[in-house]
């Protein structure tokens, strides 16, 4: 009789009905690349029994968990070097740029800090206030400067003849520093957006990748279940 026909199992080798076996060609892809690799005898005209089969289903299971758990383990790698790299990380250019400077562009952004400062307007006041009150109110019979306080205006062009270079110095060092600013904003910027856009591979990766494989799995529950279900009377 053709019911009463037995066939072996690729895997365990032992004979059973047709009835009680899968056909080969039923099983999934990646339970057969599972299967190939322990048996390459492995042909889909056959059969495999349940508990064979169920055998490299729960395998499966578990290598997906561990490549699922070893995936997510390199992601938070990545994400972890990226940020603990040193070489990527934005300095200081402040202070790069003042170690950088010498003792005479030191004293001319000193000099130029005070000469803009309510300070240097306060003393400034206070000496010409000084100087013409000596003049015309306290050294009456020999002042040094008599009105219209001809070295007073002298000492002012000099002051003004010194200050304005060293102020146009100050602003010229200020304008290199922003641009070194911008040019290191530059370089985080680029630097960010690499990393934005391997982060972002790396998630659609694993979100293609866990997408089929959730596939595969469900495919495989829903013969489990289906198979459970012709068990029960």
């Amino acid at each position: 009789m053709a019911d009463q026909e037995t066939y072996p199992c690729q895997i365990c080798g032992k004979h059973q009905r047709k009835t009680g076996l899968v056909q080969a060609e039923l099983v999934h892809a990646p339970i057969v690349d599972l299967i190939t690799k322990e048996y390459p005898a492995w042909s889909p005209e056959g059969y495999i029994c349940p508990e064979d089969l169920n055998r490299f289903r729960i395998r499966y299971f578990r290598d997906e968990e561990e490549k699922e758990r070893d995936e997510c383990a390199s992601l938070e790698g990545t994400v972890s070097d990226s940020m603990n790299v040193e070489d990527h990380l934005p300095r200081n250019d402040n202070i790069e740029y003042e170690n950088e400077l010498n003792f005479g562009e030191h004293l001319a952004d000193a000099i130029a800090g005070f000469a803009g400062s309510w300070t240097f307007l306060g003393v400034f006041a206070g000496i010409i206030i000084l100087w013409v009150a000596l003049n015309t109110f306290i050294l009456l019979s020999r002042p040094f400067d008599p009105y219209p306080y001809i070295l007073l205006n002298l000492a002012l062009s000099i002051l003004a003849a010194v200050q304005a270079p060293v102020i146009i110095m100050s602003q010229n060092r200020q304008e290199m520093r922003d641009r070194l600013h911008a040019d290191r904003d530059y370089q985080v910027s680029i630097h960010t957006d690499r990393e934005i856009h391997r982060l972002h591979s790396k998630i659609d990766h694993l979100m293609t990748n866990q997408g089929q494989k959730l596939l595969e799995i469900q495919n495989i529950q829903l013969e489990l279940m289906e198979e459970l279900a012709r068990k029960i009377p």
